[in-house]
């Protein structure tokens, strides 16, 4: 019997689900000749022993490579390979910088839209830029169709186009963020965030008139673009309102007449506390908006007002470019909600 284990792996790091790893491993070394039609593959046992994962994700890979017509049963004997001549699923490198309510929207969409087209092996780098690096080194030369990156960093951000200038461009997507130096024609749906928070805050300029001052909580340590703050100031001076940074929101004091703009959800909790805690009304003496619409903000406070960008149309387009060969750069729409809290 074959060395699987020379073809065959699963990689901790990865978000990718075992099963789809070992699948996408036998599927890769049929591609390369080292599987061949007939050959027999190992008990469900020893493979589960070797590549140290549960009997249940042995049985799901063959109950897949069964259902897709790569492998059969035969009574008695095992598991055996009865067709290589198969036309290879779309094969998906992507990296999220983090995980969050609005990244799953984009990665339901993406799935959804790639459907049985697309494998993905599903890596989260959590903005770290020393780690994106070594995923991208180590994987630069493997068989991915497309690499489909969310490009977000603490630290090192001026630095990430040298690795990202690695991939052939071809084979790129870039999600939600452009990045300055990447060169070439490749295929970005992104937001477009100065532009956005400018338009969004104008659609909402009758209701911010009741207020003197806005106030946008941008972190001291974030990985959000200072796109954000260029869009938010040059909309304060254009329509005479007061402005300010906050860059922690535990050192704020809540004066009346402010609308606060918030990113983090982290931050969006302790501010309601902070308003709640010296009795104002939010809506009425202090106004709130948020950013990135989930459902749970309808409910909040009669309602949050939010700024978002149509994560589903991210997760849909992307799919599209990955399909078709696209390379055009497509900005996602971004859409204001007006609620209570506001």
């Amino acid at each position: 019997m074959k060395n699987y284990l020379s073809i065959l792996s699963v990689d901790v790091f990865s978000v990718t689900p075992k099963y789809v790893q070992v699948m996408n491993g036998f599927i890769a070394g049929i591609e390369r000749g080292e599987i061949s039609k007939g050959d027999m593959l190992p008990s469900i046992n020893c493979l589960s022993y070797d590549l140290e994962v549960s009997r249940n994700t042995i049985e799901r890979v063959y109950y897949e490579l069964k259902k897709m017509g790569i492998a059969a049963s035969i009574p008695g004997k095992g598991v055996y390979i009865t067709n290589t001549d198969f036309k290879r699923p779309l094969k998906v490198l992507l990296l999220f910088n983090k995980l969050s309510s609005h990244k799953k929207i984009i990665y339901d969409s993406l799935v959804m839209h790639l459907g049985e087209c697309a494998t993905i092996d599903f890596y989260v780098y959590n903005n770290d830029f020393n780690l994106f690096k070594r995923i991208i080194t180590e994987k630069i030369d493997s068989d991915y169709s497309k690499f489909i990156i969310v490009p977000h960093f603490m630290e090192h951000a001026d630095k990430a186009h040298e690795v990202v200038n690695l991939i052939p461009k071809d084979k790129l997507i870039l999600v939600d963020k452009l990045m300055d130096d990447v060169t070439g024609s490749f295929a970005a749906v992104y937001e477009n965030f100065e532009k956005d928070i400018y338009e969004a805050l104008l659609q909402l300029l009758d209701r911010l008139s009741q207020y003197h001052t806005l106030k946008l909580v941008f972190p001291v340590t974030t990985y959000h673009p200072k796109d954000i703050i260029e869009g938010f100031s040059a909309f304060c001076n254009d329509y005479n309102f007061g402005c300010e940074l906050i860059g922690n929101i535990e050192n704020e004091v809540v004066v009346p007449g402010t609308v606060y703009i918030n990113l983090m959800e982290d931050d969006l909790v302790t501010l309601i506390e902070k308003i709640m805690d010296v009795k104002m009304r939010i809506g009425v003496d202090v106004g709130l908006i948020s950013y990135n619409e989930t459902s749970i903000k309808k409910l909040i406070l009669n309602g949050l007002t939010t700024i978002s960008t149509d994560f589903g149309f991210i997760g849909k387009r992307t799919a599209y470019a990955a399909l078709n060969n696209k390379t055009e750069h497509v900005p996602a729409p971004f859409t204001v909600n007006v609620r209570n809290s506001l």
